[in-house]
């Protein structure tokens, strides 16, 4: 800039000087010859003064100063570097959660009362013991995922010892979930899946850190199956409707000698965020599934092994939920039956009878600030048809959870269940919160064995609490 301006100034000074020798004698045009160097000088003296004006203000600005655009570049060296390690060490899409909930509880009719976590899911005979009191909670659950470049998502749920879709399977498989989601190229919003996914039913969540209270609802435990291995796919219609089908196994990951039928899952979901949050979702199964009632014994759950009959089941569920404010409500209504599965045989032929059952469950939330909630449950389990029963193992008398006819009553009616639970929960920081729960179970019949006398009563009570912690 310098350097041009006093060039043009120059050739505008040489170009008068023809005009001035017409006019003026030699003498009066060497002294304006140096009139014009003297003020071409001052133009520079000044120019001189304005660019150093310029660099010292351009110092006092606000930026980088030398030692601070070294760092900057070596932490853009370092920055790039650590990407392509991640990508080259399979890091890059990965991410890993978990939560553990160490739980203490309290069961009336058991008459037990101590802290329960990571304890077996097994009896020492090696059987399963699963029960309202026993459940999904007091566990360590590792969560990994990793989503490829492509978009395809690999998923996988390990809970050791506790009850989880695998454990329920066999009682020993700590694997909840494994599975593939992959994009299906040229289809938009459409993903294959394959593997070994959690059932798609009921409003609650297994997880301790998903579900707001500590013990589940009726349906949750008795009426709903535990895993999905197969194949389907998931379509997203809308950013509103989305569509989930497999054909699976049903509680089931490899089917027995001289069974070949599956079953056809479905689930469709819709979401609201214009109200705060609002979903709706119907969920359905019907297929073959594992008939513990024909293995013939007295329980399998306690005393034999499954033996490979299955028999067909079909189940419907109308879920949902809606959050405005400091308010909250889920719940669902469901209805279910399984050929020949239900707890008394015909009394005059001995031939097996079919299950059936329905019921209701809801759960309300109410925010007194932005750390405590209170929490209320409701549900309701109608299963008195053919003296009770439902599905995947509870196609038996169960004296602790309260199923089935009465001991010394009516062996065609089975026992209705409700139960009512009050909870709080505290939210001490972003990864910890503290509940506390009261149930009480009540059935129409005395069915609930009390282990002190065993006498059977028409309810149990049970108190809980827990220190749920996720990453």
């Amino acid at each position: 800039m310098k350097s041009t301006t006093i060039t043009s100034l120059l050739v505008a000074g040489v170009s008068v000087l023809p005009l001035v020798a017409q006019a003026q004698s030699q003498t009066e045009i060497v002294q304006e010859m140096r009139r014009t160097q003297a003020a071409l000088g001052n133009m520079q003296t000044r120019m001189n003064e304005l660019e150093a004006a310029l660099k010292q203000k351009n110092a006092e600005a606000p930026g980088m100063n030398a030692e601070q655009e070294r760092e900057l570049n070596r932490l853009s060296v370092m920055a790039d570097a650590q990407v392509d390690a991640n990508t080259s060490m399979g890091i890059k899409g990965l991410k890993i959660s978990g939560s553990i909930d160490p739980t203490y509880i309290y069961t009336q009719n058991q008459n037990r009362a101590g802290f329960q976590f990571l304890n077996s899911s097994l009896t020492a005979t090696g059987a399963p013991e699963f029960a309202f009191d026993n459940g999904a909670f007091g566990a360590a659950i590792l969560d990994i995922q990793k989503e490829m470049e492509s978009g395809t998502k690999f998923h996988l749920t390990l809970i050791p010892n506790r009850v989880g879709a695998g454990n329920t399977i066999d009682g020993k498989s700590i694997v909840h979930e494994a599975s593939i989601w992959m994009p299906i190229t040229g289809l938009d919003g459409t993903r294959l899946l394959a593997g070994q996914v959690p059932s798609w039913e009921g409003y609650e969540a297994l997880e301790s850190y998903r579900n707001k209270l500590i013990t589940h609802n009726l349906l949750f435990d008795f009426t709903i199956p535990a895993s999905f291995t197969g194949v389907g796919f998931e379509k997203a219609l809308n950013s509103k409707y989305t569509l989930k089908t497999m054909v699976a196994n049903i509680n089931s990951s490899k089917k027995p000698n001289s069974e070949k039928s599956t079953a056809l899952v479905f689930r469709a979901d819709y979401f609201d965020y214009a109200q705060e949050f609002t979903y709706l979702a119907l969920v359905g199964m019907v297929g073959k599934l594992p008939n513990y009632r024909a293995a013939g014994a007295s329980n399998p759950i306690t005393t034999v092994a499954y033996d490979g009959t299955d028999a067909l089941v079909k189940t419907l569920e109308l879920e949902g939920g809606y959050t405005r404010g400091d308010w909250s409500i889920a719940g669902q209504v469901s209805v279910g039956a399984q050929r020949n599965a239900a707890i008394t045989a015909d009394p005059v032929s001995g031939n097996l009878r079919d299950s059936s059952w329905w019921g209701a469950s809801t759960t309300v939330g109410y925010k007194f600030n932005t750390a405590l909630e209170g929490v209320v449950r409701l549900d309701y389990l109608n299963n008195q048809k053919n003296g009770g029963g439902t599905f995947g193992g509870w196609n038996f008398a169960d004296s602790r959870n309260g199923l089935g006819p009465d001991p010394v009553g009516n062996p065609e009616v089975g026992a209705n269940r409700s139960e009512i639970t009050l909870g709080m929960r505290y939210n001490f920081n972003a990864n910890t919160v503290f509940k506390v729960e009261y149930r009480y179970d009540r059935a129409s019949l005395p069915v609930f064995v009390d282990v002190r006398d065993g006498t059977f009563k028409r309810d149990n009570q049970l108190f809980g609490t827990s220190m749920v912690l996720s990453f």
